[in-house]
């Protein structure tokens, strides 16, 4: 049965559904005809959205860790240090982060679907200028450039998976994304160690730039959603009244930014996940930048061998864990309480445990396989707590909200690889007998436990930051 209602209805925000879905006729799309929807599906309007911001993550991460599997190569023909290769994603971290509040702000107010295209197109350029270089200066500072634009396209990404989908199945819309994002990693580092081997260095950002145009092509498939219709289908399958204003912006006067951030910032849920992302994330990127460099030294592996074998594991954790997590999260979403914060924390724990044997733990197929369970742990943690963070945000400020959570977890990532390239030059200067990098390494294991205690801290706040967000407060 298609139950269809009229305008007065539609603009009062009074819309209903009868309780358990159904089918509703209902505005999508900005300035398009009303479509028939059927709310009994997870994904009312399809995974494409899903699936090609997922293509986005991908590209961006493959790019930014082809320097990772070919820093061996690299590092032989300028000769720089451990410390001036962690700087090069250090640099270009903190360069993404000084534009991340005001993409975020400009997400909430303009067309996504473009802004995403335009990115992506960026990256590409910036790719082959990494190519052509000819001095490390220049290479530095090409890379600055395109880690400036490499997060950007997170925020109006974030915002536009959220409007698609209704929270009961944005653990798997996210899923698609974190899968993208995180398999970009071990494939970036895969790529860039086996091209390097075979033609140089100079030809892996060559090669990476092709992809990256085809993607940008495919991001105009996709249409541009009404704000903040993932909760209306949500909220009319429940068979509620659609929450008042939700697709009238609330920040159309122009609240300053910094304010307007320190507002999001009092969400007890979303600053637990930021802090706690944060942490995982100065993990992770300091595991995926020196763990090929850290295989071919210690283990005597050509660098090929090693981002393959580095890339191999990880990714295989990976995915595993990401159909696990985003499964498990959506499972029991809105039934168990805080069910989502739960599993992540569960799973970080895991990856903690895991993580902290990698590098404490001698031996290269132990280290591997504990890596392996070590990003299975990450990656089902993530696609829940970036669904949470979509749950506690009103529609109207997601942008700006994932700008704050990719601004704060981009600078998190940009200390890893520093930390533990100056670790471990420092350690060698000591006349340290042993590897330094092994050394190094341990900076990553306090981090991974405070981001599981920063969990814990929001373990309970959940459901009422969430209900708070789409005005269902009691």
């Amino acid at each position: 049965m298609t139950d269809t209602y009229d305008a007065a209805s539609e603009s009062s925000g009074a819309q209903v559904a009868p309780p358990g879905g159904g089918t509703v006729e209902m505005a999508v799309f900005p300035k398009r005809p009303a479509r028939t929807v059927d709310l009994d599906k997870s994904a009312p309007l399809g995974w494409w959205p899903a699936v090609v911001v997922a293509l986005v993550a991908f590209v961006d991460r493959v790019e930014i860790n082809l320097i990772s599997g070919a820093l061996p190569a690299i590092q032989d023909h300028f000769g720089f240090s451990d410390t001036a290769g962690g700087a090069i994603p250090t640099a270009a971290s903190i360069a993404a982060a000084l534009l991340l509040l005001p993409a975020g702000r400009l997400a909430d107010r303009v067309p996504r679907v473009a802004t995403i295209a335009i990115v992506v197109l960026v990256w590409s350029i910036c790719s082959v200028l990494s190519g052509l270089a000819t001095t490390f200066v220049m290479f530095f500072a090409v890379r600055v450039l395109i880690g400036a634009a490499g997060q950007l396209y997170n925020p109006p990404a974030s915002s536009l998976l959220a409007d698609y989908f209704p929270a009961r199945s944005r653990g798997k819309a996210y899923g698609f994304e974190r899968a993208g994002y995180y398999m970009g990693l071990p494939a970036g580092v895969i790529l860039g160690g086996a091209v390097a081997e075979a033609l140089g260095w100079r030809a892996v950002f060559f090669v990476a730039a092709v992809p990256g145009l085809l993607i940008a092509a495919l991001v105009l498939t996709v249409k541009e959603p009404l704000r903040g219709l993932g909760d209306r289908l949500g909220s009319l399958r429940s068979g509620t009244a659609e929450p008042a204003g939700a697709h009238t912006p609330r920040n159309a006067g122009g609240a300053p930014l910094l304010a307007e951030a320190r507002g999001l910032l009092r969400v007890r849920t979303l600053k637990g996940i930021i802090i706690g992302q944060a942490l995982l994330s100065l993990a992770v990127a300091g595991l995926f930048y020196w763990l090929p460099t850290f295989l071919e030294r210690t283990e005597d592996l050509g660098y090929d061998s090693a981002s393959g074998l580095a890339g191999g594991v990880g990714g295989t954790g990976i995915v595993i864990g990401i159909v696990i997590g985003s499964r498990m999260g959506d499972r029991f979403h809105g039934i168990r309480h805080g069910w989502r914060i739960k599993v992540a924390t569960g799973f970080l724990f895991l990856g903690a445990i895991a993580l902290s044997g990698a590098v404490l733990l001698p031996g290269l197929w132990l280290r591997i396989t504990l890596v392996a369970v070590a990003c299975a742990g990450f990656a089902a943690a993530i696609p829940n707590l970036t669904a949470a963070s979509a749950d506690v945000v009103p529609a109207d400020r997601r942008g700006l909200g994932f700008a704050l959570l990719t601004f704060l977890v981009t600078l998190g990532g940009a200390l890893g690889p520093f930390l533990i390239g100056l670790t471990s030059d420092i350690v060698g200067s000591t006349g340290y007998d042993g590897e330094p990098l092994a050394l190094a390494m341990l900076v990553l294991v306090p981090a991974m436990f405070l981001a599981v205690l920063a969990l814990l801290w929001i373990r309970n706040a959940f459901e009422h930051d969430a209900a708070q967000a789409t005005g269902t407060l009691d």
